[in-house]
């Protein structure tokens, strides 16, 4: 059953993180009636500017989270960035506050550390291998038991944030800086990864909800400095090595439990497969499914949150899409080109609405068809590339 919103008996959702993934997530939330709390660190996030109300917290902070949770009494708790207590999204959720997927999911995943080791040490699945580092002692330890050239990474962060490849040894200390630097929340660990020459990687989307667990077509990506840059679906992938990655898909998702999409990570070399990441929630990667799927991951994550019948996505075309980054840092910005960018055909733009800008933050996105996904991506890029970003001041 759906209340109405803004009356006693409205079904509430509060949004914890509002960026870009978010505002999609209250948009679809909204279009089936569903009243939508958006909270996040800063005012103005893009989330907030379609949800019924916002307000502004340390979502790390225990009281401040308390505070905003038990004023609004949602039904649903649904992280969507990894900079939140997670340790007191469990005593929320043991008080009767329903956490999507699960608490104990949010909190592993927000955790490298507690994800690697559920993947490899508890389900047995094939991973990098790596070793975590509290000191700049034992970092070089871990250096030298993987070898170079190797990953570093914070325990914690987003969007690549204190990511590097250690190819030298010249370059040890500096790395572990950068990933120090660059981790969100408490995270004073790094994770030192083997370094996989793969083909390719994907991401699966994989949604649990009433109707059991199923795969959206797999999303091919490209990073650089561990940020996504491009995305495009489907992946041409052989048919053992697409189900080997479903069946650890499957592995993981189901080990955390609950109900929501997932965003799972996999490094593809050959007719092998590696487990990479795991996030509880709809992945940059995935916003080509606003153009590429019957039902984009943001309403497939809106019907399994709602208990509503999830039916298998279908890529309706080949499709890509682009991001849009800033330059600089601005307090405001304004965009230019956007009438350029969309003169590409089969191409759509979408600007987030971030009320200030930094070097590389991601401002918007272009997704686009093709006749095939070489075609959608070259049309994505091309039309990225014309929308330029202003900084007014």
């Amino acid at each position: 059953m759906i209340g109405t919103p803004l009356k006693q008996g409205a079904t509430k959702i509060m949004l914890l993180g509002s960026g870009e993934l978010g505002k999609e997530v209250v948009i679809e939330a909204q279009r089936l009636g569903v009243e939508v709390v958006a909270v996040d660190r800063y005012d103005n996030a893009p989330a907030m500017q379609v949800a019924h109300r916002s307000h502004v917290i340390d979502m790390l902070n225990r009281e401040e989270l308390d505070r905003v949770v038990r004023l609004e009494k949602p039904d649903y708790l649904v992280p969507e960035i990894e900079a939140i207590n997670t340790e007191f999204l469990l005593e929320l959720e043991a008080d009767g506050f329903n956490v999507i997927p699960t608490a104990r999911a949010t909190n592993l995943t927000m955790n490298r550390e507690g994800i690697r080791r559920l993947a490899a040490e508890e389900l047995g699945l094939p991973t990098a291998a790596y070793r975590f580092a509290s000191s700049l002692e034992e970092y070089r330890e871990a250096v030298a038991a993987i070898g170079l050239p190797c990953v570093v990474k914070p325990i914690m962060s987003s969007s690549g944030k204190g990511q590097s490849v250690l190819r030298q040894e010249a370059d040890l200390e500096r790395s572990f800086n950068y990933a120090m630097e660059g981790a969100r929340g408490a995270s004073d660990r790094v994770i030192v990864e083997e370094f996989i020459p793969f083909d390719y990687e994907i991401t699966l989307l994989t949604v649990r909800s009433v109707t059991g667990t199923s795969f959206c077509p797999p999303i091919g990506h490209r990073q650089i400095d561990g940020d996504y840059h491009e995305s495009w679906q489907p992946m041409a992938m052989a048919p053992a090595v697409l189900a080997e990655a479903r069946r650890q898909a499957e592995a993981v998702t189901g080990a955390l439990g609950g109900r929501g999409l997932f965003g799972v990570e996999f490094f593809i070399k050959g007719d092998k497969v590696w487990f990479s990441e795991v996030s509880p929630r709809p992945h940059d990667t995935g916003m080509v499914t606003l153009i590429s799927q019957n039902l984009s991951e943001f309403e497939l994550h809106v019907r399994a949150i709602l208990g509503l019948p999830v039916p298998e996505a279908e890529n309706v075309a080949p499709a890509a899409s682009h991001v849009i980054l800033a330059e600089e840092q601005a307090a405001e910005v304004a965009f230019e080109g956007a009438a350029q960018a969309l003169t590409v055909p089969g191409t759509k733009l979408r600007l987030f609405g971030k009320p200030d800008a930094r070097r590389n933050r991601r401002m918007g996105v272009v997704v686009a068809f093709g006749a095939d996904t070489d075609e959608a991506r070259s049309k994505a890029e091309q039309a990225a590339h014309q929308v330029k970003i202003n900084k007014l001041s």
